[in-house]
């Protein structure tokens, strides 16, 4: 397998909603944290999205990593057509081999063979580009409808971005997921996640971790995704919560990755 870095890593970095830095990460800083941690991947997803940039500045991207020797992929949030065709060219200038799409709550509501047929038309643009859809299980997206899609489909180039936490919301817990979704995975999501009380008793609170200090369990996990190709990707993230004080929060992402790659080098076998 090989070690990457997702930009929901810096969320707060990069900014999201009313969460702004005042001066955003760009594509090209996330691309040399992931040089200077020894990883071969960067996974640049909606929250840096990479359509805002010209093809200059993607052909710029392309070759700073090259010469690092390593891989570029893409991604968007939620089902749309007009976009995801406007990602493909994109993927090609960049020698992508993944464009990961984040399926919802509004993607939930749209019939499987409606949306089936909708990525079916989608493929052959992404073939020859040289692209795979992997397709993510998110908050609201469960998984046994998503196996429906991807077995209506049944085409090599789609498969399953898997994430090891996300399908919580959807009322799964997450060994489930990662058994039901494995054989359709070509892309893999790693975090961690702890569950903590209340402390007056009133439910409880799902949060992140640095990696392999929460109860994901890894090792079962890894071992569900033995069969994967050792030229998949792992892509490494984190649910760490912000602070009032967004600085030291900003600060805290360097941190937690730091202790993230050190586990992920323990934990993953890597290619």
């Amino acid at each position: 397998m090989k070690l990457g870095l997702g930009s929901y890593a810096f969320r707060w970095s990069i900014g999201i909603g009313d969460r702004q830095p005042p001066r955003p990460m760009t594509a090209m800083e996330l691309l040399e944290i992931a040089h200077r941690h020894g990883l071969s991947v960067v996974q640049y997803a909606d929250n840096l999205p990479l359509d805002r940039l010209g093809a200059d500045e993607h052909l710029a991207l392309k070759a700073r990593a090259d010469r690092y020797g390593m891989a570029l992929e893409l991604g968007t949030q939620s089902f749309d057509a007009e976009e995801l065709a406007r990602y493909i060219p994109i993927g090609a200038r960049l020698g992508a081999r993944i464009l990961r799409v984040a399926l919802d709550a509004e993607d939930a509501q749209v019939p499987v063979p409606e949306l089936a047929a909708q990525l079916r038309e989608l493929l052959p643009d992404g073939k020859r580009a040289g692209l795979r859809f992997a397709i993510e299980n998110h908050f609201n997206y469960p998984s046994p409808r998503m196996v429906e899609l991807l077995d209506r489909v049944a085409d090599e180039s789609l498969g399953v971005c898997l994430d090891v936490a996300n399908s919580i919301c959807a009322g799964e817990w997450p060994m489930t997921t990662v058994r039901m979704l494995a054989p359709y995975t070509i892309n893999l999501h790693l975090k961690d996640y702890q569950i903590t009380p209340d402390p007056h008793g009133v439910g409880f609170r799902i949060h992140g971790t640095p990696l392999g200090e929460g109860r994901a369990e890894l090792a079962q996990i890894l071992d569900c995704l033995s069969h994967c190709p050792p030229e998949m990707s792992v892509i490494l993230e984190h649910w760490l919560p912000h602070s009032e004080d967004m600085a030291a929060t900003r600060a805290q992402e360097h941190a937690w990755l730091e202790r993230t790659v050190a586990a992920a080098k323990r934990l993953v076998p890597l290619n």
